[in-house]
């Protein structure tokens, strides 16, 4: 009798725990509204792989070359579309669960202690540097828009800008869900196709009216042995950065909704190809034309090294400003979902706005806090693109392919799975070592809150 109601007591208990994780979830920003569309995907992905890093395209390519830097950027594009295939297709691995965020995947490859603390830290750290990045990139690029459109006022300091643009984050990050940003995503993806639409015909006007005048130098930057090796490793890192969306497509994926006979699987697959083809636009036309018209001495921003016509750079760095805003939120949603979710299971915070205001406005200081000691754009862009986010895009996806779906050997799957694997660990390896030299170097003619 005893042993029955212990049993009794153990599957109420169980029940309830159940039922208490169905309503933290239905809370949550990730998974509280799954009503999405297929083309809510492809905008969500378009204005999380467009952003700071097509802009730095142009000066890795001025680190590389002609060859090398085509040939990276081209190889990227496939390697980063082949695992974010794999991505969403594991999303729904086991037939009725969904594995909504990165490391509950993790959980189901790598088993439930391991697989949370090798993915977990990772995305987080990726989520957390892109927007430590974007305020710097959004920033950065409001005050170029001041300078051109008010130059007599052109010395106020960059430190305010970025905090204009955390100033808007601190409204913005208390939209609920990820499915509310629709609307802001969509205006950053537009952004973003714009500004890499203007900043590629203005190069390429740039590069007609006055390359009959001087050529520019296309010889890789570097000036010594040792530079260029680290000019080497910094753009594969920037070109890393740039291929940065798979640290949100589960949570992406989660919005969407799915049956036995409606699976995530496809709209999912259809935005994401979408969203490639568009990113296929933006970086190689910026990539190609930025470098033909400035060489090497393009900057680690392309928009900075535009000055005519002022009103049309002026209006191409405030896109640039406008997509940042809407990427950062993009980035950040998972982050808040992390956040709240620990504050509630663990420190047995009550869920609603209060812990909202609180949790995700302390995220917006100390990320701005952070940009506006260390804004060095093109240092951050290498060092963050290969230690955190070539796991991320390269090879996780692979490893968790491998163990969960276990290719054949010497089948197509096989050989990507290891090609991926091989680049993405030779990236998270080298590239952090030309970021920290760029940083370095920045730092030598920086003073802090300029």
């Amino acid at each position: 009798m005893v042993d029955q109601r212990n049993i009794m007591s153990d599957a109420t208990s169980r029940e309830r725990t159940k039922q208490t994780e169905e309503e933290l979830n239905n809370w949550l920003p990730i998974t509280a509204n799954r009503e999405a569309k297929w083309w809510y995907s492809a905008f969500h992905n378009v204005t999380a792989m467009v952003g700071a890093g097509v802009l730095g395209l142009p000066y890795a390519m001025s680190q590389l070359g002609w060859v090398p830097g085509i040939i990276g950027i081209t190889l990227s594009w496939l390697i980063t579309l082949y695992t974010l295939w794999q991505l969403v297709e594991l999303h729904e691995d086991v037939p009725g669960k969904r594995f909504d965020r990165y490391p509950e995947l993790g959980e189901h490859a790598f088993g439930p202690k391991l697989g949370y603390w090798i993915v977990m830290p990772q995305q987080l750290a990726v989520q957390v540097a892109t927007n430590i990045v974007y305020m710097v990139t959004g920033g950065k690029s409001l005050k170029k828009t001041w300078d051109l459109m008010i130059p007599h006022l052109a010395n106020v300091r960059k430190t305010y800008f970025i905090l204009i643009f955390a100033a808007v984050q601190l409204c913005l990050s208390q939209i609920p869900n990820f499915n509310s940003l629709k609307a802001i995503s969509l205006l950053a993806a537009v952004m973003s196709f714009s500004y890499s639409a203007i900043a590629c015909v203005t190069c390429i006007i740039f590069g007609v009216k006055n390359h009959h005048v001087s050529t520019p130098s296309y010889a890789v930057r570097g000036k010594t042995t040792a530079g260029i090796i680290f000019d080497v490793f910094n753009a594969i890192g920037t070109i890393a950065f740039s291929f940065a969306g798979h640290s949100v497509v589960l949570e992406i994926q989660a919005t969407i909704p799915s049956t036995p006979e409606k699976p995530s699987t496809k709209p999912m697959w259809k935005g994401v190809v979408v969203a490639y083809l568009i990113v296929a636009l933006c970086y190689f036309p910026v990539a190609i034309a930025g470098f033909w018209a400035y060489g090497n001495a393009v900057e680690d921003d392309v928009l900075i090294s535009l000055e005519h016509p002022p009103w049309l750079i002026s209006l191409a760095n405030f896109m640039v400003f406008l997509h940042v805003v809407g990427s950062w939120q993009v980035f950040a949603m998972p982050v808040f979902d992390m956040l709240e979710a620990y504050l509630v299971k663990n420190l047995n915070f009550t869920p609603g706005t209060p812990l909202r205001i609180i949790g995700r406005s302390g995220y917006v200081v100390i990320t701005a806090f952070i940009g506006i000691c260390i804004p060095f754009f093109g240092g951050l862009l290498g060092f963050f693109g290969g230690l955190i986010f070539a796991p991320i895009s390269y090879f996780i996806p692979c490893i968790m392919w491998q163990i969960l779906r276990k290719p054949k050997r010497w089948s197509f799957h096989w050989f990507a799975c290891w090609i991926s694997n091989v680049l993405g660990v030779f990236i998270m390896v080298l590239s952090p070592i030309g970021g920290t030299r760029e940083i370095v170097l920045s730092f030598k003619s920086y003073k802090f809150f300029s």
